[in-house]
């Protein structure tokens, strides 16, 4: 029984380790009117597929106040260093100066099954 627990007690501790580094991440990101002054929004809307549970469907909208952090979380509680990073998309997007964009990632964690989680994303920018 001690096993199960230290093994429950170690994925506390990477998960909010985990946690700490994601919003370490975030401060660190600056804003998105430092970045990309000439933009006015971004909307990124997500349907996230888990296997085993319906999907789940996720809008995150970003301010010219808003952290310019476009890394979405995995929703799999057993899923540590994962998540879907969206920055090559959008910083792609504004530097083409594009409006919409439309495509899918898988989660990028690491030792799990593959594709366990799966988002089909929208990305609308507003420019200034």
């Amino acid at each position: 029984m001690e096993g199960a627990f230290s093994f429950g007690r170690n994925m506390n501790n990477r998960q909010n380790e985990a946690k700490a580094e994601r919003i370490q991440q975030r401060l660190d990101a600056g804003i998105v009117s430092v970045h990309f002054p000439e933009v006015a929004g971004i909307v990124i809307s997500m349907i996230y597929n888990k296997k085993g549970i319906q999907s789940l469907l996720r809008t995150l909208n970003f301010y010219p106040s808003s952290a310019a952090f476009f890394r979405v979380d995995c929703l799999n509680n057993n899923c540590v260093d994962g998540g879907f990073d969206l920055t090559q998309v959008v910083t792609a997007m504004i530097g083409n100066r594009k409006e919409a964009a439309k495509g899918e990632l898988s989660c990028e964690g690491n030792g799990l099954s593959a594709n366990h989680s799966v988002i089909v994303y929208e990305v609308a920018i507003q420019y200034a």
